[in-house]
């Protein structure tokens, strides 16, 4: 029998800043409409940075939610791998105290380093404070959901909507 990848849906940002909290908002949002198998976590990591470690040792399977900076149009949603998740406001912003990739390399070195894909939208405004997402990021946020989901399932993870 085929062992179950665990898997961490991480929501990362600050919901105080408008768009930068949108990955916080979209795992909210994903919590509230579904439910998933047990081999699947959904977290809202804020801006925790390395206390995230723990919880980020304990999958093989990352998948983090977030704001990314990457030039097309607010709204837009990006998947990053590798070196390109740097794009994710979580993975280069010192609004989150030490980057992601920094605490996965911290991962790497303490034993566990799983595979990690960002799932992100180009934010249309992270720098006002407001605790509301922007109507352009809202109104993007459940087609961001849905591509999260499939990346779960992609995965090896089982999810259905919640009655």
């Amino acid at each position: 029998m085929e062992q179950t990848k665990r898997i961490l849906v991480l929501g990362v940002g600050n919901i105080l800043y408008t768009d930068e909290g949108l990955g916080v908002r979209a795992v909210e949002s994903l919590m509230d409409r579904y439910e998933f198998s047990d081999n699947i976590t959904l977290m809202d990591g804020g801006t925790l940075g390395i206390k995230l470690m723990d919880a980020i040792m304990s999958c093989e399977q990352l998948i983090v939610v977030d704001a990314v900076l990457g030039g097309d149009a607010p709204g837009s949603v990006y998947r990053l791998t590798g070196e390109d998740l740097r794009k994710s406001l979580g993975f280069n912003d010192s609004m989150h105290q030490t980057d992601l990739v920094d605490t996965l390399i911290y991962c790497e070195i303490a034993g566990n380093r799983p595979q990690a894909v960002v799932i992100g939208m180009e934010p249309y405004d992270y720098q006002s404070m407001g605790t509301e997402l922007s109507a352009t990021v809202a109104e993007r946020l459940p087609a961001m959901c849905e591509i999260v989901l499939k990346e779960v399932s992609d995965h090896g993870g089982r999810w259905s909507a919640r009655t």
